[in-house]
């Protein structure tokens, strides 16, 4: 459990900048916060990773989403919080979230300008050829290898 940081500028256009507006003003902000909450829910569906108890709120006000629920196991959980965080207009996301099946945590990278998932391998395991376990670890929210963005954050699962 914990707080963990995101670039807010960066990530799935879920809601637009006039929601993410709406959610910070009040007296709208109640309305604005579960319709953004409920975007956020309906994204990490439709990645196939909510379990059923998977509850999000929304803070428009500090950009903070707040994910609980009990995930499956560790890689599922960090996988929520990351596609929970990668969306624009989100800055944080609280975790609150428990898990079915206790395993080693991953670490987590921010990418940045000419970042490759070669270069990360290479950063975080010693050789650029184990690229295939980060992008495997960041599927659904990763389709290809190369398409990756400055701002995203990726999971570095440990080695095996």
């Amino acid at each position: 459990m914990g707080l963990f940081d995101f670039i807010k500028e960066a990530g799935e256009k879920l809601f637009g900048s006039g929601e993410a507006k709406a959610a910070e003003a009040a007296p709208d902000a109640a309305a604005a916060n579960a319709k953004a909450a409920s975007a956020i829910h309906n994204y990490i569906s439709s990645l196939q990773l909510a379990p059923t108890d998977l509850a999000i709120e929304f803070d428009g006000a500090a950009s903070v989403v707040t994910v609980s629920g009990t995930a499956p196991d560790q890689a599922t959980r960090e996988k929520i919080l990351l596609a929970a965080g990668n969306v624009a207009g989100v800055s944080k996301v609280e975790d609150r979230m428990s898990v079915a099946r206790s395993e080693p945590e991953a670490q987590f990278h921010t990418v940045v300008r000419g970042d490759t998932l070669s270069a990360i391998a290479k950063k975080f395991y010693g050789n650029a050829n184990k690229y295939p376990v980060i992008f495997e670890a960041n599927k659904p929210m990763l389709s290809h290898p190369d398409k990756i963005y400055p701002g995203q954050v990726l999971r570095i699962p440990p080695q095996a």
